[in-house]
């Protein structure tokens, strides 16, 4: 009688009308088997039981495994969702791409392996769902800081405001802090967008938010790094002051200031040097402000294995980019003066 019955995650499944018996007792299969599957059960005899009992359970077997199955073909799929939408979010691609994706990996699996298909198009990349995915991942990453950030002894913060290609304010804040094995980390805690005005108050407001957002302890705050802009360091309104206020209202001690050394005014700075600097910017001038110059400079060849492949704009506000332009000058120096050998030709024979 019990041979009509499969144990299945601890339960018995019946193998006629693969019922569900919750308790496995001989009583209660028994009293199953009696109410239910006695009249077609008991004309079976020998062989022919035996035969249909492996039968049966062979097919609820293989049902079984399809649930698997598929359930694994789902965790896949979905898995999938989260790896491209990762790569979309890292390389900044538009949400919608995810559609674009999908088709080209449609266009491949029909080439390469026809019969899978079928299990690409159950990847589900379009827009909203790529939103959704990306917003699952940040609250993920949030979580994790969150829970890291409590786990440390001190932290410090590194401040820096600066408008994006909207020109709408953005403020970058960065955490670095160490725990009691002396493991430092360092993570990127928020990116505020600020509107409207972008004084030390409203600088502050975001910083606010971010720290009690990671239930940060303002106690075990090290040093704070910030530009040299007047509303992160004035002494009045300015973001260090108020943080400095609000350490005082704790008696709290007052967290180190340290100036960004990408924006500290280098050596660099006070060189007099523009004898080759603006010749140098001149020549780069001449050659990126006309398009027609451009291509032309462009076409002419330059030597193997130089790093640089085009003169690069001039920017006074970010002293960084003062080396790379002489170095890509210096890399394409026999390009420059060919083009200027060839454009100095050219104008004396128009003459």
């Amino acid at each position: 009688m019990i041979t009509i019955f499969m144990r299945y995650k601890e339960r018995a499944e019946c193998l006629i009308f693969q019922n569900i018996v919750a308790v496995f007792k001989e009583y209660n299969l028994r009293r199953h088997y009696q109410t239910q599957n006695k009249d077609i059960y008991d004309c079976l005899v020998g062989e022919v039981r035996k035969d249909k009992i492996l039968k049966l359970k062979n097919t609820l077997t293989t049902q079984q495994n399809t649930f698997v199955k598929q359930k694994q073909l789902n965790i896949s799929s979905l898995q999938a969702s989260f790896q491209i939408a990762k790569l979309i979010a890292r390389t900044g691609k538009p949400f919608v791409e995810g559609e674009f994706v999908k088709d080209c990996l449609l266009s491949v699996a029909k080439e390469m392996c026809p019969e899978k298909a079928d299990l690409f198009s159950t990847v589900s990349l379009s827009g909203p769902t790529i939103t959704q995915r990306i917003e699952e991942m940040g609250d993920n990453l949030h979580q994790h800081l969150q829970n890291s950030a409590k786990k440390r002894c001190y932290f410090s913060l590194a401040l820096d405001e600066s408008n994006d290609v909207r020109d709408s304010a953005q403020l970058l804040i960065f955490i670095r802090g160490t725990n009691d094995y002396f493991e430092v980390t360092e993570e990127l805690a928020a990116l505020q967008s600020i509107k409207c005005t972008t004084t030390g108050a409203d600088i502050y407001k975001k910083l606010c938010q971010t720290v009690n957002g990671l239930e940060l302890d303002w106690a075990k705050r090290a040093s704070v790094t910030t530009d040299g802009a007047p509303s992160m360091v004035g002494s009045k309104k300015g973001v260090i002051a108020h943080i400095k206020q609000e350490m005082d209202k704790h008696n709290h001690p007052h967290p180190i200031t340290i100036h960004c050394l990408i924006h500290q005014v280098l050596c660099c700075k006070s060189l007099k040097w523009d004898s080759v600097r603006k010749i140098v910017v001149s020549c780069v001038n001449f050659i990126r402000v006309h398009a027609v110059n451009h291509r032309q400079f462009q076409e002419f060849p330059s030597e193997p294995n130089v790093d640089s492949e085009d003169v690069l704009y001039h920017t006074e506000v970010r002293w960084l980019s003062r080396g790379r332009v002489l170095k890509g000058f210096y890399d394409l120096l026999p390009q420059n003066y060919s083009f200027s050998t060839f454009k100095k030709q050219r104008s004396t024979r128009a003459q």
